[in-house]
């Protein structure tokens, strides 16, 4: 595919999951990735491999020097020693960027890199990478949440719009906290298939067949949100306003010990806020949301208990 010549050459340090599909995409929407560098040679030769014109290369300097959006698709931990060791300088620096892929990390830790004369910004893809192939094709339609000004903020954009995913702005300081509240769609969903899955092994379900229930449950779920907006899709007791229900099922998990009540009356909790939303709440939601707050403030004494113990 011929190149236009008004697209920025795109150069990754790092060669991972993030790095593969990112880098590929970006080749397959026709911008010049020119540089790939990584710890690993191996990794960082398998993805240029795979990219016409690409060079693997030894030193992360000459990424810099060959690209003008850098990619620093490293670990969290390593972003800041990346920044440093870069060298731009104040002529090099025109009209270069370098940007990081984390989604909690500031920025700011790019400072060294915006004192040499280079401009700074954030580009998080809000998708689980696999490292398959399929990554390629899934992530359309993911957003990408960018943080920075100008120009940069600009060409940012329109990666995104190339990866066929929907570009989010965020404010500088506000990473922390997107990157923690994206985790209740993500590992902390998996953390309540976890829970149900470990409910229902007392029973004697086997750990396939229940993921086997729960998982078509979850995906419908999904696409009814999708479709009519969280409110509207919630379902269940809370959504119905069976105050019965709810108050049984409150106590069987105060019954249980442990920390299985507090979890489930916290997030009954933010199911009654669901409910309220609607257009025409359950009429007994008032009811509910009182039983809830009791079973609550039982588990919550309990659990703050049997800590000071330990």
């Amino acid at each position: 595919m011929s190149q236009p010549t008004s697209l920025p050459r795109v150069g990754f340090i790092g060669a991972g999951r993030l790095a593969r599909c990112l880098a590929l995409g970006f080749s397959h929407a026709g911008y010049p990735v020119t540089a790939v560098a990584s710890r690993t040679p191996a990794s960082a030769g398998r993805l240029a491999g795979q990219i016409p014109g690409c060079a693997a290369l030894d030193d992360p300097q000459q990424v810099v020097e060959r690209a003008d959006v850098v990619f620093l698709a490293v670990p969290d931990d390593s972003i800041g020693t990346s920044a440093h060791t870069l060298r731009f300088g104040p002529d090099g620096a025109h009209g270069k960027s370098l940007v990081h892929c984390s989604g909690a990390s500031p920025v700011e830790l790019l400072a060294p890199a915006r004192d040499q004369g280079a401009s700074i910004g954030g580009f998080h893809p809000l998708y689980l990478f696999g490292g398959e192939a399929t990554d390629l094709e899934r992530i359309a339609g993911c957003s990408v949440t960018i943080e920075a000004d100008g120009a940069l903020k600009d060409t940012l954009t329109a990666l995104a719009v190339a990866l066929r995913c929907h570009p989010l702005s965020i404010p500088p300081g506000g990473r922390m906290l997107y990157h923690g509240a994206a985790h209740y769609a993500a590992s902390f969903a998996l953390c309540s298939l976890a829970e149900c899955v470990a409910l229902w092994r007392t029973l004697g379900f086997a750990e396939d067949d229940a993921l086997r229930a729960l998982l078509p449950m979850l995906a419908g779920t999904i696409q009814t949100a999708r479709d009519k907006g969280l409110p509207n899709a919630l379902a269940g007791p809370v959504s119905r306003g069976d105050t019965g229900v709810v108050q049984k099922q409150l106590a069987l998990f105060e019954s249980l010990g442990g920390d299985h009540a507090a979890l489930y009356g916290l997030l009954s909790r933010r199911a009654v806020a669901l409910a309220q939303r609607r257009a025409t709440p359950p009429a007994a939601i008032d009811s509910i949301a009182e039983a809830v707050e009791e079973s609550l403030g039982r588990s919550l004494n309990q659990a703050a208990a049997g800590a000071s113990v330990k």
